[in-house]
């Protein structure tokens, strides 16, 4: 098989905030915008990569879900233990002190992993923790 991923998704609870924190904090291009007022989804993705986006979307809107679901994925949001994504980087001190200065919620600072991984997180308007790892690199 020939797969690629092209979207994902996180929740949002505040759009324009969700908006400007992965447009503003973090560089990423707005694709798409459709909806009106909480009712939106945005679509946003690295400059130079158009075939990876990210799907900003309205968290528990889901006709097929029960208003318990609905109230424990609000409930999960406002802890910032029900979405997430990994990103990657070749210069994590700077970006950290890119998005830091962004006033974004700090949860780790960069840190060497005891799996051998550097990275640092932050978390997002609507809570989603938004982790950014630092690519190694080759030997050469």
């Amino acid at each position: 098989m020939d797969l690629t991923i092209h979207t994902s998704v996180l929740p949002h609870d505040d759009p324009d905030a969700s908006v400007a924190f992965y447009r503003d904090v973090l560089g990423f291009e707005v694709r798409n915008d459709v909806g009106q007022g909480q009712m939106r989804w945005i679509t946003v993705g690295p400059a130079g990569q158009p075939g990876t986006s990210l799907l900003l979307a309205p968290a528990a809107v889901d006709p097929g879900i029960t208003e318990d679901e609905r109230r424990t994925i609000h409930e999960m949001m406002a802890k910032g233990t029900y979405g997430w994504i990994l990103l990657a980087t070749r210069d994590l001190d700077a970006t950290f002190e890119k998005v830091q200065a962004g006033d974004t919620e700090v949860v780790q600072e960069p840190t060497l992993q005891p799996y051998g991984v550097r990275d640092c997180a932050f978390r997002d308007p609507a809570g989603n923790l938004v982790r950014i790892q630092e690519l190694r690199q080759e030997a050469r």
